[in-house]
């Protein structure tokens, strides 16, 4: 089944406190997307990546696309003002590849992930799991335990929740094309905080799958010194 990546390297990297996105900051001397780039790479020889950039850094983005070496397997388009919308970017370029309606009909069936680029450290893996519950269940969503006590706040009340019911969602959020191309169809809505919460507004069903301790997304300058470690350590590097 045809495979494509739509790898969301948008952000400006605020959190970070640098005037870099942090998506091209280095580890060990190369983008932290770069390390994201190679493991979808290395994954299936038959994936597609479409690279979701800031426009101000096209670019850098295609300067280091040239970098992996399979620049003719990753396409770049420009992000949105949102997630959804930058998403939306990616999956146009999957619409006119594919053909066929905006229902899906008439489309050639692909699997297609939905990724963070600043989580680098995923395995491989992970990639081939999520591939194998979506052809066979339309979705993976890797998630991973809570470690940490959680309470819910309400107004100035605050009431503690079962830690072992609370899934910590992680990417890439993957789906069979026909369920993901639909439910982008539809307006954006606030309420849409990832893939699985626009395909849930539009009816559809999402089935989780056991992420990675590893799978972090690199948001701060201590994410980014655990991250080396790991890599340093030999995981996803």
């Amino acid at each position: 089944m045809k495979k494509y990546a739509v790898i969301v390297a948008g952000g400006s990297g605020q959190r970070m406190g640098t005037q870099v996105p942090k998506q091209f900051l280095l580890l060990h001397g190369k983008p932290v997307l770069w390390y994201t780039l190679k493991i979808f790479l290395e994954a299936y020889e038959d994936m597609d990546i479409i690279l979701v950039a800031p426009e101000e850094h096209m670019e850098t983005a295609r300067t280091m696309v040239h970098a992996t070496g399979a620049a003719h397997r990753i396409r770049t388009v420009a992000g949105g003002a949102t997630r959804f919308h930058s998403v939306y970017n990616g999956l146009q370029i999957i619409r006119s590849s594919a053909g066929g309606r905006d229902d899906g009909a008439e489309r050639e069936e692909a699997v297609v992930f939905v990724h963070d680029g600043v989580r680098c450290l995923l395995s491989a893996e992970l990639v081939h799991s999520c591939y194998e519950q979506a052809v066979r269940l339309g979705s993976a969503i890797p998630v991973v335990d809570s470690k940490d006590s959680i309470r819910v706040v309400t107004g100035e009340e605050s009431v503690s929740v079962d830690r072992s019911r609370v899934k910590l969602v992680q990417t890439p959020q993957t789906f069979l094309s026909s369920v993901l191309l639909p439910a982008y169809s539809q307006p954006y809505q606030e309420s849409f905080t990832d893939e699985a919460s626009v395909v849930e507004a539009n009816g559809g069903k999402v089935s989780l799958i056991e992420g990675e301790a590893n799978n972090i997304k690199i948001t701060t300058p201590t994410d980014l010194i655990v991250a080396g470690r790991i890599i340093e350590g030999g995981v996803g590097g």
